[in-house]
C-alpha cells in the first residue's frame, strides 16, 4: 500500500489515528462487530483508508485484509499496554526483525517527503500497517512519556483511541463514554436518585 499525496503534511498524530481507526474496524469491540472477510467489513475498512488519505480506487484481497488484521491484532497490545514501559516493549517487539532501515520516500513524485521503515514502496498491506503504526506510536510515546494509546473502559463501547496531549492518559475514547460511564456509576451508587 502506498501513501498518498493527502498525506503530505500529515502527522504522527494522524498515522497513529489511522492505525486506531482501522483496529476498531478489524477487530472485536462490544457493540460492533463485522464478520471478518465480509464485504461490510471490506467497505468498512476501506472508507477508513481514504479518510485517511489512501488514493482511490483501493482494491483488498482476501490476503491483503488477513495481513491487515493480522497486524491490526498484533497492535491491539501497544493499545492495551498497561505503562509506557510495556508500550514500548511491545512497539519495540513488533518492530525487531520486521522494521528496516528508515527512509525518505515520495512514492515516485506521488506525495511529499515522508518517512517509511516498512521494506519497499510496494511492501505487503499488512509490514506496511504495523511498521508505519508502531513508527507513530513510537515517536508519540517518546514525546509524551506514557502509553501512546489505549482501549475505551465503557464495557458497553472497547473503541481504540490515541493519546494526545500532555495531560495524564485518557480511560474513554470520548467525552460521551466517559459521562455515559460516570453517570451509569453514579446511579448504581445512589439508586433512590435515579
Amino acid at each position: 500500500m502506498t501513501s498518498p499525496a493527502a498525506l503530505l503534511g500529515s502527522s504522527v498524530h494522524d498515522a497513529a489515528q489511522r492505525a486506531a481507526d482501522i483496529l476498531a474496524v478489524l477487530l472485536p469491540q462490544a457493540g460492533s462487530r463485522l464478520s471478518p472477510g465480509s464485504a461490510a467489513e471490506r467497505a468498512a475498512l476501506i472508507e477508513v483508508l481514504l479518510a485517511h488519505g489512501e488514493p482511490a480506487p483501493i482494491q483488498m484481497s482476501a490476503a491483503q485484509l488477513d495481513s491487515l488484521r493480522q497486524a491490526a491484532r498484533e497492535l491491539r497490545e501497544v493499545f492495551t499496554a498497561a505503562d509506557a514501559a510495556a508500550a514500548a516493549e511491545t512497539i519495540n517487539g513488533l518492530l525487531a526483525g520486521r522494521a528496516h532501515p528508515p527512509r525518505l520516500t515520495t512514492h515516485g513524485g506521488t506525495s511529499g517527503w515522508h518517512l517509511h521503515v516498512d521494506s519497499s514502496d510496494d511492501a505487503p498491506s499488512g509490514e506496511w500497517f504495523l511498521t508505519s503504526s508502531c513508527l507513530a506510536l513510537a515517536v508519540l510515546l517518546a514525546e509524551r512519556q506514557a502509553p501512546p494509546a489505549g482501549v475505551c473502559a465503557s464495557p458497553s463501547c472497547g473503541r481504540p483511541f490515541v493519546n494526545v496531549g500532555r495531560g495524564s492518559a485518557r480511560r474513554y475514547c470520548s467525552a460521551a463514554c466517559g459521562t455515559r460511564e460516570r453517570v451509569a456509576t453514579y446511579r448504581a451508587a445512589h439508586p433512590w436518585k435515579a
